[in-house]
């Protein structure tokens, strides 16, 4: 049996966020019904055609679920709703800010007849503030938390190259489902959960911040490089490839320039005797560190780091990943069945037996949901015919 299996989610969500946290729930066992709108569905379905014709962002997030297409602002939306509500555990949103309550659907409507209802809302800025009705996506609540201002070249900021923003809220979003439950099973109550991205993007900040505490500077942006640390970063080898490496600690250095760069001589060169030396000189030791890998392979390089001791790592591509020897070799990837096909995916870490089954076809799941609500075919006939599902 797996954990959430017994629990149901009904979900009214679009892009990343919230179907992230959903899937998790999914994963673990739950039931997770997603309401999608009539035609279209969660906006996500469009975002691009890279799976076999699915888009990318919507097949990593909804695998697992079932789809009921639903006008919201239907008349007859308010008591399929509630019967759908009358059986959940859990509901979560992450609709325009106000939507869900002007719906009747905030914790505060829904607490008194649904006392063990957890409700977990979330946002770009959260349900107050003089931020609470600006427009929140990825990139933006990534620029409004301070991440890029601290990440790419020295030269030009840059932003992460997925979706951290809308991951950290999904996360957050999750931990305090679980957390949640467990309560409700002490005290019998449901909650009411708000999830910020800003604020969750904030937390993940939280060492840059207090680098720059009081008026400190910023750590400098030092593209894929370690802004604090040297040498920590990539290094290209002779053969045109990168190879990512990490030194902690003066045994390490010692380590790399004997056994790495085979310069012992250069562990006690005044310019690189300590961290704070060596990142003040980093431009003069990547020339010499660039200057003994060029006539290396990344392979050699590697060999050499790994017989020193010294953290390393390719710098891969995403063939390189689908590819990579360690997922293989721990059986991480199996099939999901979506509507173009089979299709791999990554089993979620630490899950034991998680739930791995199909990415739903638009509405897919409407009329087996609505017939286990008390509907017939007339409903489904009369509904259609409004575009009502």
């Amino acid at each position: 049996m797996r954990p959430l299996e017994g629990i149901t989610v009904v979900t009214l969500e679009h892009a990343i966020a919230a179907p992230f946290a959903t899937r998790q729930l999914a994963d673990l066992g739950a039931r997770v019904i997603k309401v999608e709108r009539p035609g279209v569905g969660d906006f996500a379905r469009a975002y691009d055609q890279r799976v076999r014709g699915l888009a990318s962002h919507f097949v990593w997030t909804n695998r697992s679920k079932e789809s009921l297409t639903l006008d919201l602002k239907h008349a007859d939306a308010p008591q399929i709703l509630a019967r759908l509500l009358a059986k959940a555990d859990v509901l979560v949103q992450n609709l325009a800010p106000g939507a869900a309550a002007r719906l009747g659907l905030s914790y505060e409507a829904l607490s008194a007849q649904h006392p063990r209802l957890i409700v977990c809302d979330i946002s770009g800025y959260g349900d107050d503030g003089p931020y609470r009705d600006k427009k929140a996506y990825d990139l933006l609540i990534q620029s409004e938390s301070g991440f890029v201002s601290i990440t790419g070249s020295a030269q030009e900021p840059a932003k992460a190259g997925c979706s951290i923003a809308d991951i950290a809220a999904g996360m957050y979003a999750y931990s305090n489902i679980l957390a949640a439950l467990i309560a409700r099973g002490q005290n019998g109550r449901g909650r009411r959960i708000e999830v910020s991205m800003l604020e969750s993007m904030v937390e993940w900040m939280g060492y840059p911040l207090y680098y720059a505490f009081d008026g400190a500077e910023p750590p400098p942006r030092a593209g894929a490089a370690h802004a604090t640390i040297y040498p920590y970063g990539p290094f290209p080898t002779g053969d045109g490839r990168t190879v990512m490496l990490g030194l902690q600690n003066e045994r390490e250095w010692q380590s790399f320039c004997a056994k790495v760069l085979r310069q012992s001589a250069l562990a006690a060169d005044p310019r690189f005797v300590s961290n704070a030396a060596r990142t003040a000189s980093r431009d003069a030791l990547r020339a010499l560190i660039v200057e003994a890998f060029s006539s290396l392979t990344a392979e050699q390089v590697v060999e050499r780091l790994e017989a020193a001791g010294i953290a390393n790592a390719r710098v891969n591509s995403m063939a390189d990943v689908w590819a990579h020897p360690q997922l293989a070799a721990r059986k991480r990837w199996v099939e999901v069945q979506t509507p173009a096909g089979p299709v791999p995916a990554a089993l979620p870490p630490g899950s034991e037996d998680p739930r791995m089954e199909a990415v739903p076809a638009l509405g897919q799941h409407t009329e087996s949901l609505l017939v286990e609500l008390g509907y017939g075919a007339d409903d489904f006939a009369r509904w259609r015919e409004q575009a009502a599902i």
